[in-house]
C-alpha cells in the first residue's frame, strides 16, 4: 500500500480509503468489522464515515455507520488509524440534530460531540462539511440557480467554530465535500486572512462519468495544496457494467432507485457501453478499468471505495495492481470527449 500526505496536514493516508456508508443497512456489524479487519490487513489506514450514514438516510438508521465503526475502533490502536467523518448539511432530515443542520456553532458543536460518542473516540482526524450550507447544485444538479437562494451561515463563522473545535482537541483537520471552486477558494481565503484552519481536502464525486474536478478544482488543488478524496469511483456501481448486462441486477441502483438520479441522464448509457467495451477489449473487468483510472490520476490523494462484501473489497483493492497502457488512456480520452461528464 502507498501513502500520501493529505494536503497541508501531517496525515499520511493510504492510497485507498474505506467508505462505510453501507454499514448498518446493507452490512451487519459482523460484516462491517470483517471489512475493516481486511482493509487494515491490506495496509489501509484511512476510514471515512458520516453522521447521516448509512444511506439512504432514515430516522431509524442514521448514525449506525459511525456506531458500527466505533464498536470496532475501540479494539484498535487508535493512533495507527485516520478516521474521517462528515457533518450533515441543510435538508429535510429533521431526525438529525432535530433538523438544526446549519453549519453554525450550535449545529457543528452538536454534530461533532454526537459523532465522537458514536465513534467511541476522543478525536476526529478529518472533519468534513458533507455539502454546502448555501445554495449550490449538488447530487446530480449541474447548474447554479439564483432562484434557489437561501440564507446560510457565513463561511467565516463556520471556520471559527471549527477552529474552536480544533483548539478543544476534538478535531485535527477540516475538509469539505461536494464543494465548488468558489466555495473552496472562499474557505482558503478566509483561513489565510483570519488565521483559521485551512482546508486540507475536498471529498467530491470523481469517476469516468464525472470528471468535473478537472475543469477548475484541479488547478486549485495543485496551487493551494488541497487534496482530492474522490468518492463513487465506480459511479454507484454503474461502471461495473452489471446493470448494462442485467438491468435487474442486485445492487444499490435497484435497492435504492432514488439514489441513481445522477446516472439517468441521456448520455450515460452510451458512455457506459463505451467504457465497458473498452475494458473488455483489453481483458479487464469494467470495474478494474474504472478504479485503475481514478487511482492513477495525479491529483487524487486517496480514493474512497465501498463494498458490501469482502470479495468486492478484495477486487477493488486489487485494482491497484492494474496498470493502464498509453493506448487505453488515449481511448478513455476519446470516449470522454464524445460523452463529457454525462453524470455530474
Amino acid at each position: 500500500m502507498q501513502y500520501r500526505k493529505l494536503g497541508t496536514s501531517d496525515l499520511n493516508v493510504s492510497k485507498i480509503c474505506l467508505g462505510t456508508m453501507t454499514f448498518g443497512k446493507q452490512n451487519t456489524e459482523a460484516e462491517a468489522h470483517q471489512q475493516l479487519d481486511y482493509a487494515v490487513a491490506q495496509g489501509i489506514n484511512f476510514i471515512d464515515s458520516a453522521e447521516m450514514y448509512p444511506v439512504p438516510t432514515a430516522a431509524e438508521s442514521t448514525g449506525k455507520s459511525e456506531v458500527l465503526l466505533g464498536t470496532w475502533l475501540v479494539r484498535q490502536q487508535r493512533d495507527k488509524l485516520i478516521v474521517a467523518t462528515k457533518a450533515t448539511g441543510p435538508g429535510r432530515m429533521n431526525w438529525i440534530r432535530n433538523g438544526e443542520l446549519a453549519f453554525d456553532r450550535k449545529g457543528l458543536t452538536t454534530a461533532v460531540d454526537d459523532s465522537l460518542k458514536r465513534l467511541q473516540t476522543d478525536v476526529i482526524d478529518l472533519y468534513q462539511l458533507h455539502w454546502p450550507d448555501r445554495n449550490t447544485p449538488i447530487f446530480g444538479g449541474y447548474q447554479f440557480d439564483p432562484g434557489h437562494e437561501r440564507s446560510f451561515t457565513p463561511l467565516r463563522e463556520t471556520l471559527e467554530v471549527l477552529a474552536d473545535l480544533v483548539r478543544a482537541g476534538k478535531l485535527c483537520y477540516v475538509g469539505l465535500s461536494n464543494e465548488t471552486p468558489w466555495g473552496v477558494m472562499q474557505f482558503l481565503r478566509l483561513a489565510d486572512e483570519h488565521g483559521l484552519p485551512r482546508i486540507a481536502s475536498v471529498q467530491n464525486s470523481y469517476h469516468l462519468l464525472n470528471r468535473s474536478w478537472e475543469n477548475g478544482l484541479a488547478e486549485i488543488g495543485y496551487r493551494e495544496n488541497v487534496a482530492l478524496i474522490p468518492y463513487s469511483p465506480l459511479g454507484f456501481g454503474n461502471l461495473t457494467g452489471k446493470y448494462l448486462d442485467n438491468p435487474a441486477a442486485q445492487g444499490r441502483v435497484n435497492l435504492f432507485p432514488g439514489f441513481n438520479q445522477r446516472y439517468t441522464k441521456p448520455n450515460v448509457p452510451a458512455a457506459l457501453a463505451a467504457y465497458v467495451g473498452l475494458a473488455r477489449k483489453n481483458n479487464m473487468t469494467p470495474a478494474q478499468l474504472a478504479l485503475a483510472f481514478v487511482y492513477s490520476r495525479w491529483f487524487v490523494t486517496s480514493t474512497i471505495i465501498g463494498a458490501t462484501s469482502v470479495t468486492q473489497l478484495q477486487e477493488n483493492i486489487g485494482a491497484l495492481e492494474v496498470s493502464l497502457s498509453e493506448e487505453v488512456f488515449k481511448e478513455v480520452e476519446e470516449i470522454h470527449l464524445r460523452y463529457t461528464n454525462p453524470a455530474p
